[in-house]
């Protein structure tokens, strides 16, 4: 059995829990209502008190909603840190931490951070294993954005090509992330620093925008990215190429390379990404390290938090479904006239249990499915908000554990719905016709 399970597509084995978690409430139904049609009854039950209803219903689709967008959100944040990612195979940077390091590489968070030297730099450039070896230079930015020097190559590695308009050919020329509000042609001024710490005409350089990238989905959307010889030379450093060479990006010299706090590579193949973080991380003046790897510690942190969070929001919806199993106690007692005339006319008792058990399962359930909507709403519109302030494509949506979760609410409704309905039925007839 185990084998046949392992062997079923991912889809296939969600399905089938799906429908295991909702097995209990269609037995338990099928059994309770059996030869009988209490919907007419309920109905009228639900029209007669319908703000009441409406109420309890609402209270559970809240509860339901929170679980459902702390899933669907977190999940979501997931999938959009790892596509931040998806490009930074290596990063090579001096000794430090990793997270720091992945920060400011990968998410454009300003950090002080040590340099590598221009040795460092040429021995990972020219080692047969890379692909692509791209130094970064922070320091500066315009209006909130970062301004970061790189290379060339590195600007079409991360746009896969596709960029709108042209590629910098000069040090005054800038190529800008989908998101920034600036055209080609525009001219602009560099600040020194970021923040309310940055300083505006330290630098004197008015840069021009040449050229757009395509979308990424990522942080590097709403930066501007530069020769990285242009953000040396207005930091007073060399450039990296000899005195009467202004030449523009790699190959650069050793002897006139100022540093740089972050390589990024690309490599030949896996196997070379590996044998070059062993490499460099052996290596006193370097770190190296994979920030998927960083990442997926991160979210392991992260599903420690979304378990703990999940355990609350499951505790809390049980204390709404306790909360509204008493409200549906007193409810029933609002129709203990109509139970007990039901009785006396001859209904047999499992009619009226099936009545009021159909009547809470209804409640619990719709709110549920409400619920289920609700938690999607608020985690797409949380979605778009936190987009905004971390530049990542956050996209929440419906997945198989939203649903999961929903199913297993409305099995254990089915169940908690048995008790208003055992209420009725201990009630003496007599005592219910007197009101």
């Amino acid at each position: 059995m185990g084998t046949l399970w392992h062997s079923l597509p991912a889809n296939a084995q969600d399905a089938l829990i799906l429908v295991a978690l909702l097995m209990p409430a269609v037995l338990i139904g099928s059994v309770i209502r059996r030869g009988f049609a209490p919907g007419p009854v309920v109905g009228a039950m639900i029209r007669r008190h319908v703000w009441t209803n409406a109420i309890f219903a609402l209270l559970v689709a809240a509860s339901v909603a929170t679980g459902v967008g702390l899933l669907a959100q977190e999940r979501a944040l997931r999938v959009a840190s790892a596509q931040s990612a998806d490009k930074f195979d290596l990063v090579i940077a001096a000794p430090g931490s990793e997270i720091t390091m992945l920060l400011a590489t990968v998410f454009l968070q300003p950090s002080n951070v040590a340099l590598l030297s221009g040795e460092t730099y040429d021995a990972v450039a020219s080692h047969p294993r890379v692909a692509l070896a791209a130094p970064l230079a922070f320091g500066d930015s315009h209006d909130g954005a970062p301004v970061i020097g790189t290379t060339a190559e590195f600007v079409r590695y991360l746009s896969d090509d596709r960029i709108d308009g042209a590629m910098f050919e000069t040090y005054e020329q800038a190529v800008i992330g989908s998101a920034m509000g600036l055209e080609i042609g525009d001219g602009f001024e560099p600040a020194h620093g970021h923040g309310d710490a940055a300083e505006l005409g330290v630098h004197g350089t008015i840069l021009t925008v040449t050229g757009r990238m395509a979308p990424t989905g990522t942080p590097w959307d709403r930066a501007i990215l530069v020769p990285v010889e242009q953000v040396w030379e207005a930091h007073g450093m060399p450039t990296g190429h000899p005195i009467d060479d202004p030449g523009l990006g790699p190959p650069f010299d050793p002897a006139h390379f100022p540093g740089t706090p972050a390589i990024v590579v690309h490599g030949t193949s896996l196997a070379g990404l590996y044998a070059l973080q062993s490499q460099f991380t052996r290596d006193a003046e370097s770190m190296a390290f994979f920030p998927g790897t960083v990442l997926s510690q991160l979210h392991a942190v992260m599903g420690d938090v979304r378990q703990a969070m999940s355990l609350l929001s499951l505790v809390s919806q049980m204390l709404v479904a306790l909360a509204i199993l008493t409200g549906l106690l007193i409810l029933t007692r609002l129709f203990s006239r109509q139970m007990a005339l039901l009785r006396a006319l001859g209904a047999p008792a499992r009619f009226v249990f099936a009545v009021v058990w159909s009547q809470a399962a209804l409640l619990l359930s719709t709110g549920a499915a409400l619920g289920l909507m609700l938690g999607f709403a608020a985690s797409a519109l949380l979605s778009d908000i936190v987009s905004a302030r971390t530049d990542m494509a956050v996209h929440a949506a419906l997945g198989w554990p939203e649903l999961h979760a929903t199913a297993a609410f409305i099995a254990l409704a089915s169940v908690l719905s048995l008790v208003p309905a055992l209420a009725v039925l201990r009630q003496p007839t007599v005592a219910g016709l007197r009101g």
